[in-house]
């Protein structure tokens, strides 16, 4: 195909284990293992085997700064300063971390403000945090609620920023319908407010380009493993504006020491400037590993890049599903600068629809009760990809392929 020929990104589909026979559109959910993931991996394996405790301190990555060398690279795709930004833990213990660092609640401002949208972990969090603070989870959290099942209004979103608010934990990108949010203008809102604006960033880290810093984000978590390909489980990362480093961590622990103290072994903690001071403990080193050769794809192909082809192949899909099968309901935002970098397909049948890609070689990704979502990766997947996804969504459907199915998720899904 002409636009795969013309693709500047098509070179990096070589640097990925893509199955034989198989498109993955499922790179929102879980991103595929580069082969500079596995030899980074090995790598650290090999310096445990060769160094022993050395290790922290010898070889080619020494663990004990690992995580600020990674949080260094990372930090240019959240708009973010360096010390801003801190690979560690994973979204849900994060959120802990910054609700514990950042939420100071009085008898007047309280509430944490999420959204009926959101992630069940972000829910649970918030819902934990404020039982452990000594609030009723049912008067202080507050939920911003959806039109139509699938996206939130800004003008929805705003009348629920009232006086008693203390914290706000959105998501960048609704994780069903794919819709992104304008961070900017519910940062400004919350701060003429005085609220403090949070979000989570698991649908938008390594799809698009952040200004985290310079739009006055508050604090960010995210994970690595969906769009940045750090595989299952990868160490997460966690951003807070600078203008909040003098505050204690609310959950301490000895990693987020001064480097140069955390070894002396004393009772009385002190802090490591920046966002090092929101690690807990000792970091998982083999789970970090695989991000180190991530984030040299990313800084070779760029983010701005990365983002445009996922627009086209985003764009590509949507068109050519509107033609092919039209009983299909897009339920993503139609602008670019609404929504993140995967389309979202609502069908009753969507669960044995999902069934039915995966026989014809064909990885989804359903979410319930009626979501299939496809993320088409810039690293690799092509343009030719997507046509053949379109064409065998028609025949899966037109021919009702998908009945030799159950209409039930499976236990993962």
């Amino acid at each position: 195909m002409q636009r795969d020929q013309q693709d500047p990104l098509a070179k990096f589909k070589e640097e990925f284990f893509v199955e034989p026979g198989t498109i993955y559109m499922d790179g929102n959910s879980l991103g595929l293992m580069s082969k500079r993931a596995e030899t980074k991996l090995i790598g650290l394996m090999d310096s445990w085997k060769q160094f022993g405790i050395e290790g922290w301190t010898e070889g080619e990555h020494p663990w004990f700064t690992l995580a600020e060398t990674l949080s260094e690279k990372a930090a240019p795709l959240f708009g973010a300063k360096a010390h801003e930004v801190m690979v560690t833990g994973s979204i849900t213990s994060n959120i802990h971390q910054m609700l514990s660092t950042v939420y100071a609640p009085t008898d007047e401002r309280f509430v944490i403000l999420v959204d009926e949208l959101n992630f069940p972990s972000d829910i649970y969090a918030v819902e934990s945090h404020l039982r452990l603070r000594g609030q009723d989870p049912a008067i202080a959290m507050r939920k911003v609620p959806s039109r139509d099942g699938y996206t939130l209004e800004l003008e929805d979103i705003l009348a629920e920023m009232k006086d008693d608010v203390a914290v706000l934990l959105l998501p960048s990108v609704l994780y069903r319908s794919g819709q992104l949010l304008p961070l900017r203008e519910i940062t400004e809102a919350a701060h003429a407010k005085g609220i403090i604006a949070g979000f989570d960033l698991a649908h938008s880290a390594g799809a698009m380009p952040h200004d985290l810093h310079d739009e006055g984000v508050d604090f960010a978590v995210w994970c690595h493993y969906k769009y940045m390909n750090s595989g299952p489980g990868g160490t997460g990362g966690l951003y807070l504006h600078e203008r909040h480093h003098d505050l204690n961590p609310g959950i301490a622990g000895w990693f987020g020491s001064d480097k140069a103290k955390q070894f002396d072994m004393d009772h009385s903690f002190t802090k490591a400037e920046g966002a090092g001071a929101y690690q807990v403990g000792t970091p998982n080193i083999f789970s970090m590993a695989p991000l180190i050769g991530s984030l040299e794809l990313f800084e070779e192909a760029g983010i701005d890049k990365i983002r445009s082809k996922s627009l086209e192949l985003t764009t590509m899909l949507r068109e050519k599903l509107a033609a092919l099968v039209p009983s299909l309901i897009d339920v993503t935002p139609k602008a670019d600068d609404q929504r993140g970098g995967h389309i979202a397909l609502a069908h009753p049948e969507a669960a044995r629809i999902c069934k039915a890609l995966k026989k014809a070689g064909i990885v989804p990704d359903f979410r319930a009760p009626d979501i299939i979502r496809l993320a088409p990766i810039a690293f690799y997947t092509s343009f030719e990809d997507v046509e053949k996804v379109a064409l065998a969504l028609q025949d899966i459907i037109e021919d009702e392929l998908y009945k030799e199915f159950s209409n039930e998720r499976n236990v993962v899904a």
